[in-house]
Formats: C-alpha cells, sequence, structure tokens
C-alpha cells in the first residue's frame, strides 16, 4: 500500500497523464496505419524522451506500446489489411463479419477482446513480475546464461518461415554486439579497419535500421498507388452481454496462451495470434464457422496478442530480458533515464513498478474509449497518402538514431542497417531475432566468461548450476519437440 501512495504521487501528475493520452492516440492511430506497427510507433517517440522526465517517458512508451497491438486489428477488419503483424490473424474472420455489414460488430468485439486480454495480462504481470525478480538473485553466471540461450533457442523456434533463418538471424545479433571494443580488455574487435566502428554499435539505431528504415525502404520498393477503400460509414457496436459471457472459456483460453508465449522470450504477439486461432479452431463448439466472420476468431486474435504484451513485459522487467521487439526499445527508454530492470529496480525503486503497472491499466482503459468513439476517425485515417507516412518515418527515424548518442555515425548505422534489413527482408529473414539477439549479446557473453573465470576453465563445473541445468533441460526439448511433432505428423499422414 506504501508503494501504491508513493507511485500514484509521483506518476497521477499533468504531464504524465497527457503523456498517457498522447501515447494511446498515436500508438492506436500507428497500429491502424499498415506497415507502422509497435516499433516504428516506439521509435518515431523516441527523440521525446531526452526531453521529458523519468515519469513521463514510462508513460509516453507504455500507452504507445500497449495500444499500438490493438490498432492492427481496426485496419485488419475494415480494409483486410494488418496494421501490425500481430494482427494478421484478425483478417481471418473481422473481414468476412465486415463483408456482412456488421463491422461495427466486429470492432466491438476486437476492442473488447484487446481489452479483456491486456487486463488478464496485467493481472500476471503484477504477480509474476517481483517475484521472479527476487527469484532472480540466485541465479548465478550459470544460470543467467542459460537462460539467454533460452530466449535465443525461442526466437528460432517461433521464426515464421525457416527455423534455421531465425537462428541465424540470432546469432547475427549477437556478433553485432563483438563490434568495437572488448568490455574485459579493452581490445578493439572485428571494427574492420575503421575508427567508426571503434565505439561499437548501439542497439537503438540498429534496432532503427532494421524496423522503421527498412519499412521506409520496402515500401519505396514496392509502391503502387491504389485509391483507398470506402469505409466511411462505419461506427461500433458492442455485442451483448450474454454473447460474452457465452464464450467466457474462450476468453480465458486465448488469454491464457497469449501470456504464457509473451513470458518467453523473443517470441512476440504473432507467434501467439496463430497458435490461439489454431487451438480456438480445434476445440470451439462454433468451429464450423472460422473463416466466415465467427467473434471467436476475433477472440483468439486479438485476446491472446494483447495478453502478449503483459507477458513480455514480465521477462523484460524481472530479468532485463527483452520479452518482443517493442520491449528492446522500452529497454532503451529505460536505460536512458537510468533505470536498470531485475532485481535492483524491484528492491531499491519498487514504487516506479507499481506506478508502471498503474500507467499500463490506464492505458487499457483509454484503448477502449479511443476504439470505442474513434471508429469513424480511424476510417478516414486509412487514407493517409503512403508517401507522406513514410516520410514521417523517415524523419524521425534519422533523429531519433541520432539523438541516442549524439553521434552522426548512428546515422550513417541506421541507414546501412535498413538497406541490410531490406535485403534479409526480400530474402525471408525475420528480422526480429537480430535485434533481441544484440539486446542479450552483452549478457550472453558477459555470463559465459564470469562463469568460466569462476570455474577456472572447467566447463562440466560451469555447467553443473541447478538451475542452468533445469533450464538446458527445457532448451533442449524446446529444440527437439517440434522435430518428433513433425515426424509423428509426416507418420499419420503416411
Amino acid at each position: 500500500m506504501e508503494n501504491l501512495i508513493i507511485a500514484l504521487g509521483q506518476f497521477a501528475t499533468v504531464p504524465v497523464l497527457i503523456a498517457i493520452v498522447i501515447g494511446a492516440l498515436w500508438g492506436t492511430v500507428a497500429g491502424v496505419l499498415p506497415g507502422m506497427g509497435t516499433v516504428a510507433a516506439l521509435i518515431v517517440a523516441l527523440p521525446f524522451t531526452f526531453s521529458l522526465s523519468m515519469e513521463t517517458s514510462i508513460g509516453l512508451f507504455l500507452a504507445i506500446y500497449v495500444t499500438s497491438v490493438y490498432g492492427g486489428s481496426v485496419s485488419a477488419i475494415l480494409i483486410n489489411t494488418p496494421g501490425t503483424p500481430q494482427s494478421a490473424a484478425t483478417v481471418l474472420d473481422g473481414y468476412p463479419m465486415a463483408k456482412q455489414g456488421k463491422a461495427d460488430l466486429a470492432l466491438g468485439w476486437a476492442t473488447l477482446a484487446s481489452l479483456i486480454g491486456g487486463m488478464f495480462s496485467l493481472v500476471i504481470l503484477i504477480i509474476a513480475a517481483p517475484a521472479l525478480a527476487k527469484v532472480a538473485i540466485a541465479f548465478g553466471p550459470a544460470a543467467v546464461f542459460a537462460i539467454v540461450l533460452f530466449a535465443l533457442t525461442c526466437i528460432a523456434w517461433v521464426s515464421r518461415g525457416s527455423t534455421v533463418k531465425g537462428l541465424l538471424a540470432g546469432i547475427i545479433g549477437l556478433f553485432l554486439t563483438t563490434i568495437g571494443s572488448d568490455d574485459l580488455t579493452g581490445a578493439t574487435r572485428f571494427a574492420f579497419g575503421t575508427d567508426l566502428l571503434a565505439g561499437g554499435l548501439a542497439l537503438i539505431p540498429v534496432l532503427i535500421g532494421l524496423f522503421a528504415m527498412t519499412e521506409v525502404f520496402f515500401r519505396a520498393a514496392t509502391y503502387h498507388e491504389e485509391k483507398p477503400p470506402d469505409v466511411t460509414n462505419v461506427g461500433f457496436r458492442l455485442p451483448a452481454l450474454q454473447e460474452v459471457v457465452l464464450r467466457w472459456k474462450q476468453f480465458l483460453q486465448s488469454c491464457s496462451i497469449g501470456t504464457f508465449i509473451g513470458i518467453l522470450p523473443g517470441t512476440g504477439a504473432t507467434a501467439a495470434t496463430f497458435i490461439a486461432y489454431s487451438e480456438l479452431r480445434r476445440t470451439s463448439p462454433r468451429a464450423e464457422n472460422f473463416g466466415n466472420g465467427e467473434p471467436d476468431g476475433l477472440i483468439a486474435s486479438e485476446a491472446s496478442n494483447n495478453a502478449v504484451t503483459g507477458g513480455a513485459l514480465i521477462p523484460t522487467l524481472a530479468l532485463g530480458i527483452p520479452g518482443d521487439g517493442g520491449t528492446v526499445v522500452l529497454l532503451g527508454v529505460l536505460t536512458i533515464q537510468g533505470l536498470v530492470p531485475g532485481f535492483d529496480l524491484v528492491k531499491n525503486t519498487p514504487h516506479i513498478l507499481t506506478g508502471a503497472f498503474a500507467l499500463i491499466f490506464v492505458a487499457n482503459l483509454l484503448m477502449f474509449a479511443i476504439g470505442a468513439y474513434g471508429a469513424r476517425i480511424f476510417a478516414r485515417i486509412l487514407a493517409t497518402p503512403e508517401p507522406l507516412l513514410m516520410g514521417m518515418v523517415l524523419l524521425f527515424s534519422l533523429v531519433g538514431a541520432f539523438v541516442v548518442r549524439g553521434n552522426p555515425v548512428d546515422i550513417l548505422v541506421a541507414i546501412g542497417a535498413g538497406l541490410i534489413g531490406l535485403a534479409l527482408r526480400f530474402a525471408k529473414y525475420p528480422l526480429a531475432p537480430i535485434v533481441i539477439g544484440m539486446a542479450l549479446g552483452k549478457t550472453f557473453e558477459e555470463k559465459l566468461r564470469q562463469g568460466l573465470v569462476s570455474a577456472e576453465g572447467d566447463i562440466i563445473e560451469f555447467l553443473s548450476d541447478p538451475i542452468a541445468i533445469g533450464v538446458f533441460g527445457l532448451t533442449a526439448l524446446v529444440v527437439i519437440l517440434p522435430t518428433v511433432m513433425r515426424r509423428r505428423r509426416e507418420q499419420e499422414e503416411g
């Protein structure tokens, strides 16, 4: 209770409330606009964090993070184009409902499911994050190394398309952290004979390049002008209470899947939505209606992808391990504000963690209100000319890359990362594993070296930590299980 009183006194201020409202509006709009997405929305707001207080920055970025996931459902329902990858499964039943003249009801189901998913994961976050952070103090170097290895394995496992490509992308991210000065010896590594790389690569410029700049370059390379569809006559209608109560099991199942997938480091909401959709299609009593405008399909997609937000914040706040691309940016913002996620945050500044919980609660309520009253406005926003939108993203991306360290080299790094990201995108390599691998790379190397030094180079002793053994076993299961399931499926089909 004391922490709550302190948190309210610190965060319940006019600037913070204004920041939450602005963040919720921008996050929703960025989600509605196809191609923007959560990471790009956060990156556009990044330059402002240097002139804002810690409390205001946290409020702004948490609001953007929470609401941008929901925004993608609006364009998925109205124009059959998911605004974010997290809403890819929403089109399967949302757009058919819109074609049946029930776009207002589809938006109502999506908004309600998003609110329930966000609130469900918030409750789990409040319970799990402080407990996990307190337990994490017992983790030795081997245990932390094992957890990071497990996170990288999860990235490869859920990568859409080729698992090998996901793994290679994660390795690229690990390699990028080795460029520059070695923290242990001070030697310069992999600078390729240029002083420009002697200081290493900052995470945020690389992230800006791989996500925002790559999107701009991709849109420019594939641009063709089309007349936007007419979706002006759109309203908003909540489903009947008895229909909601009838589907409480589907809500619970989707929220649970989304939260669990979010907790797994590096997985993200896109994987959660398709897993939840497939599971509900298998278990729902209305499974035969899936794909024809079934509300259960909207529940599966929107409850799960919004539940991921709270789940992904659990390893982010408790261990400093990002749950998805958006939480990588949030980690950067916390670092800029002088905060270190993990046990120190829970022990030394618990009121900040409590304040973050309250901000997420308010952001979810704002998301629902904006969704309910902004349907017609969003329909008009969808007609925004793409060159104007991408020009704004390009401008804020370059500013964001520069202001992190005030180093002009970071602008070149962002542009270079954008061009590389464009090539990887055309080659169908996932980009999220690269930035998450880069975010985890320093910890990965540091804990490996610390553990080996304390074990005097004995790899067997290093790996004998009980917690590490358990996590290594879980990692092996994650690696082996997909192969076993695939072979069993092949045998059944044969």
